[in-house]
């Protein structure tokens, strides 16, 4: 019976509930996307509000400040992706599922709320809250991903985990489109008593209710995410409940386990692992997969969440943000992050969508990391070119590495650690793969915090710099192509039992080759002695 489950899932048409499970894990991405992304227009809320009366900088948050802010949102996704990764593989992926929902709903809230109304007291308060709201991000990641790829068959699976992925794009427009109507009703609101060096009590709400909006979608899904079942492969393999694996999937996917040809069997391993995590036969069976898995994301995303939560700042220069009112200087904001997500983060999503089944994801993965390299050295090495004149052509080489970085390593990274690994250690090995990206993004967004320092003379980030900072980013991108041309397995076509099976193979091939060599040579005895 277990057999046949496995087959039935592999050989399972695309049906009804394959999109609505797309939706149902895609929506905690959707608002991992929108909390994330929606902290550029909130900072320039909030310098706005508490930062009015700074002597040395007005309106402007200190640098100090703003890495606290994000570092620890990014500390609490790391964690997150740990503990939910490990519990997913112990507990059981629904059972943790709805977890880590709800703590991205109620800690999105508490943004909102942050207790009280003092400068101190509020970004304490913001900054614990979006801890937890971290906590609650780093969770959904590998449970997403795990679920996504055990529902799927093995002819679409790539494009399922891909469209779950996407739903980030969404989140992104997502918040930004919320922040300009937000921005725009409270600005005609408050029309009459508005100017551009006064900044109205009622911004200290704003900011608030953009945060508690990005709750709503999490919230709606929580339901329909609880009535998930488990996943049959975790089921099967890891609780050895092959009867109740074939209940929970007839229950879900159309069709009756009992009627189900095997035309091509999966044939389990004979005598399924028993070594631990991190044993030696662990890291000699997988060790070079969860190398490839963590370096790629790792340097990902030190180059793609550096220049996502910086693009504004990047940008100053385009934007126009000196004299203007609180509510105008967000609305710019959200609004060209709102024409990034339109002309490139989107398009890059679904353009993996179509092409991961058809290319593979290693290839994808390598002509991201390239093109995103190309792109940081033509914008990184003129850069003074590109600050000197009014050239909207470094906006368009910019917008590449989003297009390329989501048809290429950051929907990559996100699938391959869900389809290397046995059931039992799935959940756990791709919270490690994306707790090391959440280590580079902190990396990162700290180095470009220093490099988009504004000069006093020009308000221009400083152009030494910001050469540096592109530069290195190219040189990051050509890293990851290389760790994935020589360290990373193509998993395009085959289902998760094959990927297991054929390292398990390999590694009982290793052991035999290498116990053959340990063996003595039988000394021969001449036949002259023995006649002797």
């Amino acid at each position: 019976m277990g057999l046949r489950v496995l087959s039935a899932l592999d050989a399972a048409k695309i049906q009804y509930y394959h999109f609505k499970a797309i939706i149902v894990a895609g929506m905690g991405l959707f608002t991992d996307a929108y909390d994330l992304f929606c902290i550029p227009p909130i900072m320039k809320l909030l310098g706005r509000v508490y930062y009015e009366d700074n002597r040395d900088d007005k309106y402007q948050i200190p640098q100090a400040v703003l890495a606290t802010m994000l570092g620890t949102v990014l500390l609490g996704t790391v964690i997150g992706q740990l503990v939910f990764g490990m519990l997913g593989d112990r507990m059981g992926r629904r059972h943790v599922y709805g977890i880590s929902l709800m703590l991205m709903v109620l800690s999105s809230v508490g943004c909102g709320f942050s207790i009280c109304r003092t400068k101190t007291c509020v970004l304490a308060s913001l900054g614990f809250f979006r801890f937890f709201l971290g906590l609650g991000i780093g969770g959904d990641y590998p449970l997403s991903a795990t679920i996504m790829s055990e529902f799927a068959n093995k002819n679409t699976r790539g494009a399922f985990i891909a469209a779950v992925f996407s739903m980030q794009g969404l989140g992104i427009l997502a918040s930004s489109t919320v922040t300009m109507v937000v921005s725009k009703t409270f600005e005609a609101a408050a029309s009459k008593n508005l100017s551009n060096d006064h900044t109205p009590e009622d911004a200290d709400i704003a900011w608030r209710l953009i945060l508690m909006l990005g709750a709503v979608p999490a919230g709606l899904t929580y339901y329909w995410r609880m009535m998930m079942p488990e996943t049959a492969r975790y089921t099967a393999l890891v609780e050895n409940n092959a009867l109740q694996a074939a209940k929970d999937m007839e229950k879900v996917l159309d069709f009756s386990i009992c009627h189900i040809a095997e035309d091509d069997p999966i044939q389990p391993p004979q005598n399924p692992p028993s070594y631990p995590l991190f044993s030696m036969q662990f890291l000699r069976v997988h060790g070079m997969d969860l190398f490839s898995c963590a370096t790629t994301w790792l340097l990902l995303d030190i180059a793609f969440y550096s220049s996502s939560l910086f693009q504004s700042q990047i940008y100053r220069k385009h934007l126009g943000l000196k004299g203007t009112t609180v509510y105008n200087e967000a609305f710019k904001v959200a609004f060209f992050q709102t024409m990034v997500a339109i002309a490139a983060t989107i398009p890059g999503y679904w353009f993996t969508v179509y092409f991961i089944d058809r290319i593979g994801r290693r290839k994808i993965q390598m002509m991201g990391f390239l093109c995103m390299s190309i792109v940081y050295f033509a914008i990184g090495i003129p850069y003074h070119y590109w600050c000197t004149n009014e050239n909207k052509g470094f906006l368009v080489l910019y917008g590449l590495t989003f297009f390329f970085a989501n048809f290429g390593p950051n929907t990559t990274t996100f699938i391959v650690p869900a389809e290397l690994f046995p059931a039992r250690f799935r959940s756990t090995c791709h919270g490690i793969s994306g707790a090391m990206g959440k280590v580079g993004a902190f990396f990162g967004t700290l180095g470009f915090l220093w490099s988009t320092k504004n000069n006093d003379r020009d308000d221009l980030p400083r152009i030494k710099a910001m050469r540096i900072a592109l530069v290195s980013l190219g040189g990051i991108c050509l890293l990851g192509m290389a760790v994935t041309y020589l360290f990373t397995r193509e998993t395009n076509g085959r289902s998760l039992e094959e990927n297991e099976k054929e390292m398990e193979n390999s590694e009982l091939c290793v052991f035999r080759c290498s116990r053959d060599a340990d063996r003595q040579p039988e000394t021969s005895v001449p036949e002259e002695v023995i006649a002797l």
